[in-house]
């Protein structure tokens, strides 16, 4: 009971911090363009964890061993993922993307189910994604008005569909292929090596902004670069522990619209509080507490 309320709390955690990148991503995407930006976040996020993994022998050592988790991570949770979301967000409107992001605990939890053979879609999984859902529809609409028309939106969603998936898939890979590999190693490489892969697009399709830039985008670069550096290495040591369930773990995804949305409204000057998300925020959090209320007493009854 003590791991599995300590592997809330971190997951938890581990969300907060991913609740803060959209409002520091508006104002670092106001100087750089999207690729070169997370291109130098996630670089410089791979050296911050650098320090913290292993010898360098047996680093290289870990590397060559897993060289399959390896690609799968970087190229779909670094490179895809965030190709495409980047992509996608500047096709459709922000309450939209917003809506399509917070469907991820759905695809993983439908993902994970195809391709693990103990993850199962309860009943009381599949009613935390639906409540879920309905609250991030709210923040959504709360936030900007719901209004889709156009193919390229429609390219937009398809585009931010496909980074959920990929996020998905990666974290099932995560968890069932990488017990025996540090988790601090596997997220300092796909950070660096998808970043670095990023700005070679980046330089390829994008103008790239000078070193002169005003001090607000470097200090949100640093953030967002702690962040990613935090947040992945947690993540994906959760996604190691025994017993823990990849569908059930995302379902902790659902507060980073909320929590984004209050941030935004303390740091973006054109973001102010409204009912529709202030309701989202609580159905959300409902939902998430009658959730892990509901597999405590599944658990006793078991015990």
């Amino acid at each position: 009971m003590i791991n599995r309320l300590n592997t809330i709390l971190l997951a938890v955690f581990a969300c907060l911090l991913w609740s803060s990148v959209y409002p520091a991503i508006k104002i670092g995407l106001q100087y750089a363009p999207p690729f070169h930006f997370a291109a130098v976040r996630f670089m410089i996020a791979g050296v911050i964890i650098l320090p913290f993994t292993v010898s360098p022998k047996s680093y290289i050592g870990m590397i060559r061993d897993n060289w399959r988790l390896v690609l799968y991570v970087t190229s779909l949770q670094t490179i895809l993922n965030y190709s495409l979301f980047y992509s996608g967000m500047k096709l459709v409107p922000g309450a939209i993307g917003a809506l399509i992001v917070g469907s991820q605990p759905l695809i993983t939890a439908i993902v994970s189910a195809i391709m693990i053979k103990d993850e199962r879609l309860t009943l009381s999984k599949i009613i935390t994604i639906i409540v879920g859902i309905t609250g991030v529809l709210l923040i959504s609409a709360g936030r900007q008005a719901l209004h889709l028309g156009t193919v390229t939106e429609l390219l937009g969603i398809a585009m931010i569909l496909s980074a959920n998936l990929a996020t998905a898939v990666s974290n099932v890979l995560i968890s069932a292929g990488s017990r025996k590999m540090n988790p601090l190693v596997l997220s300092s490489f796909s950070l660096f090596t998808g970043g670095f892969l990023i700005m070679i697009l980046s330089i390829v399709f994008e103008e790239q902004p000078g070193f002169n830039l005003p001090s607000g985008y470097w200090i949100t670069l640093v953030w967002l670069s702690l962040v990613a550096a935090v947040a992945f290495s947690l993540w994906y040591k959760l996604l190691q522990r025994p017993g823990v369930k990849v569908s059930e773990l995302n379902l902790w995804k659902f507060i980073i619209p909320g929590v984004g949305a209050v941030l935004s409204w303390i740091i973006l000057p054109d973001e102010n509080p409204d009912w529709l998300t202030i309701s989202g925020i609580l159905i959300i959090t409902a939902s998430l507490i009658m959730f892990f209320r509901s597999n405590k007493k599944r658990e006793k009854i078991t015990e």
